[in-house]
């Protein structure tokens, strides 16, 4: 029965994705917890402000502000290429920030972890959407979105945490673990991931804050599973070393019965002898000087 459970829940959260990304696939098998395991907001976070409330009306006020900001062409842009759900997608617009091209078959580590974990801290905004029910914003006010062709499929999905947005947040803190000295960038795109669904008119601003902590509380719970813990490692491992270049560097050894080793440059292309000077490789080793005071590291 509870497994039963957790993939109706899996279904109905990600209901609007239509292919897996990876060779993980989009069941409960991906996840590091049960949506049982997960932090259960509707516990310890406070229900959507009720329309009467002095916290309504600040909603209605960044609703109103979120259209303006539709005026900005590149802000209602990334407003629109924010709305991606696919990890896939997500990890090329975080890319910029990582400073590094983020895929499966580059960085098959660290879109490991991002699949497993942004997917299975997004469980923890399931509970709480099928408490509350909440209205989205465009639907109270029946105007138009910057996404009209989700508006359908949404229009009885609970506002009320945004899923977009623990999931832009989960992988900022995520891709901070694994490259820190990028962090300010990153959790700079992860903040405006949230923005975006109140600019696009998806989302209250309650449900965008609520969010980053439903976020949060995930993130903190994937640290007790040994299983993320050996990914989000490996996924520093590959990112050092892809940051070192060392593996971009060759293995260069003598063929059998030659009289001499082959001779590569730098970049892997063999060298018809030794050159005057530079860095080489010459029989797996590394080469820094010339030809006649050649310093082997």
């Amino acid at each position: 029965m509870k497994k039963l459970f957790c993939l109706t829940a899996i279904i109905i959260a990600f209901s609007g994705i239509t292919k897996a990304q990876g060779d993980i696939p989009l069941d409960e098998e991906a996840m590091y917890f049960d949506i049982d395991d997960m932090p259960n907001a509707v516990v310890w976070l406070p229900a959507p402000p009720d329309t009467t409330s002095t916290q309504f009306v600040y909603d209605i006020t960044q609703y109103m502000w979120g259209k303006t900001q539709r005026q900005d062409s590149a802000r209602a842009r990334q407003a629109i290429d924010n709305a991606v759900e696919e990890i896939d997608e997500m990890a090329e617009q975080f890319s910029v920030p990582f400073g590094m091209e983020i895929s499966k078959e580059k960085t098959p580590a660290i879109f490991k972890v991002l699949y497993r974990g942004v997917l299975t801290t997004r469980l923890g905004a399931t509970k709480p959407k099928t408490k509350y029910m909440r209205k989205r914003p465009y639907s109270r006010f029946n105007e138009p979105t910057l996404l009209p062709e989700g508006e359908e499929r949404l229009r009885n999905n609970g506002s009320y945490p945004s899923g977009h947005t623990v999931r832009g947040w989960a992988m900022a803190l995520l891709l901070c673990e694994i490259n820190p000295d990028a962090q300010d960038d990153l959790l700079k795109l992860g903040y405006e991931w949230g923005q975006s669904r109140v600019i696009a008119g998806y989302h209250w601003q309650s449900d965008v804050d609520a969010s980053r902590l439903v976020a949060a509380a995930g993130y903190a719970r994937l640290h007790t599973n040994a299983e993320f813990l050996a990914d989000i490692a490996a996924a520093r491992q590959e990112y050092a070393q892809l940051k070192s270049g060392e593996a971009a560097v060759p293995s260069v050894t003598a063929p059998t019965g030659s009289q001499s080793a082959a001779i590569y440059n730098i970049q892997g292309q063999q060298l018809n002898g030794r050159p005057d000077s530079g860095i080489y490789i010459e029989d797996g080793k590394k080469i820094v000087g010339n030809a006649k005071t050649a310093e082997r590291k």
